[in-house]
């Protein structure tokens, strides 16, 4: 049997985003600007709905620097933060000199947890330092509690920056994740449903909003004939080459998201006998995960020698990819002095929990080599 690398999650090509590359290249639109940008924008509108505004940029993490710009965050404001999520999420908050307060997940979503949020908004409050802001995540494709998280940012008028970087495609109540918060995020990192080999957009709720984004994203430069600058600006702008490949990426987003969810059906129906193991899977029908990561829970049997890692390693040892949930933020070297609110519910989920191979361009050979590693490894240990 091919005993070649499967990898967690893979870039799938549609074949379709040669094409629009290739007509960058004939018009000579090389350049962060193009026919190219301005359709990718308009695809991702049209498919996200809700009358949103997107704006294409260089990375995900770039759309949440400059969602917390739009939300007027500056040093020594404190913005709160999802403690297990990828690091892009919170590094953006300190390029502002502001200062991150994290917070523990729910077990459900394994999202931003309404209690532990509220509990952090009354304390900083007494603190005398109201939030300037909140990132909430939809990890995994998994949407966050969308109605009790905003109902916890009303109350306190706090605006809510969504970290859709995950979850294109995912909806909750049919509304497509990237609409939810006072401003969106998506990333097309090459790791994602789609790609445009890196790259990510912000969402806004105006034109206005996006236009002064993408202003700020062409180095604030001001409208003189010639370059002229009152505020500090970024370079953040999506290439014309890189937006070919996500308007041929577009045509395919729908198949890849059904493909991803159908891998997530195989590892429910693997491990439906396996004692111990739990698949993560939305709480109820009010979620459409994308499921842009498939990843289970192992219970430790120290006896049996069963744990993550002992598994991780099993599959390592086939050439295949798995990765550890994120390490939560409050655990991060960089970040651990900051405040935390919670309990260990993140913290437990790192401990336990793995992602495994989830792209949506894995074969049935591959799929039998995933089995078989599940196979030897709860049989034999």
């Amino acid at each position: 049997m091919n005993n070649s690398k499967i990898w967690l999650s893979s870039p799938h090509m549609g074949g379709s985003e040669q094409k629009f590359v290739q007509e960058a290249f004939d018009a000579n639109w090389v350049a962060p600007l193009g026919p190219n940008v301005n359709g990718l924008e308009l695809d991702l509108e049209n498919y996200l709905g809700n009358q949103s505004h997107v704006g294409a940029l260089s990375s995900g993490t770039a759309a949440i620097h400059l969602g917390l710009i739009l939300l007027g965050v500056k040093a020594g404001d404190e913005v709160i933060c999802q403690s297990m999520t990828f690091s892009a999420s919170a590094n953006p908050i300190l390029y502002q000199g502001a200062i991150p307060i994290f917070i523990d997940s729910e077990p459900e979503t394994w999202n931003l947890c309404p209690l532990a949020l509220e509990e952090a908004i009354v304390d900083r409050i007494s603190k005398g330092k109201k939030p300037k802001a909140i990132i909430a995540v939809h990890l995994y494709g998994v949407p966050y509690k969308v109605d009790e998280i905003r109902a916890v940012a009303n109350k306190y008028e706090i605006p809510i920056l969504e970290d859709s970087a995950e979850a294109l495609g995912s909806s909750y109540r049919g509304q497509k994740c990237g609409t939810f918060g006072d401003i969106g995020v998506l990333s097309f990192n090459g790791n994602k449903i789609i790609t445009t080999s890196g790259g990510g957009a912000i969402i806004t709720k105006s034109k206005v909003l996006k236009d002064k984004a993408l202003f700020f994203a062409t180095q604030s430069r001001d409208n003189a004939p010639h370059y002229q600058h009152s505020e500090i600006g970024y370079n953040y702008r999506m290439s014309n080459i890189c937006a070919g490949i996500g308007r041929g990426q577009m045509k395919v987003l729908d198949d890849h998201v059904a493909l991803r969810r159908k891998m997530h059906e195989f590892y429910v129906e693997l491990f439906r006998d396996v004692a111990g193991v739990t698949v993560f899977t939305v709480p109820n029908n009010d979620y459409f995960a994308n499921y842009w990561l498939s990843a289970i829970v192992v219970e430790p049997n120290a006896v049996k020698g069963i744990n993550r890692e002992a598994l991780r390693l099993a599959f390592e040892a086939a050439n295949i990819e798995c990765r550890p949930l994120w390490k939560p933020m409050h655990l991060q070297p960089i970040f651990e002095k900051y405040p935390y609110y919670g309990n260990k519910v993140a913290e437990t989920l790192f401990e336990n929990g793995l992602c495994l191979p989830s792209g949506s361009n894995l074969t049935d050979e591959e799929r039998l080599r995933i089995s078989e590693v599940i196979h030897d490894f709860f049989t034999t240990v």
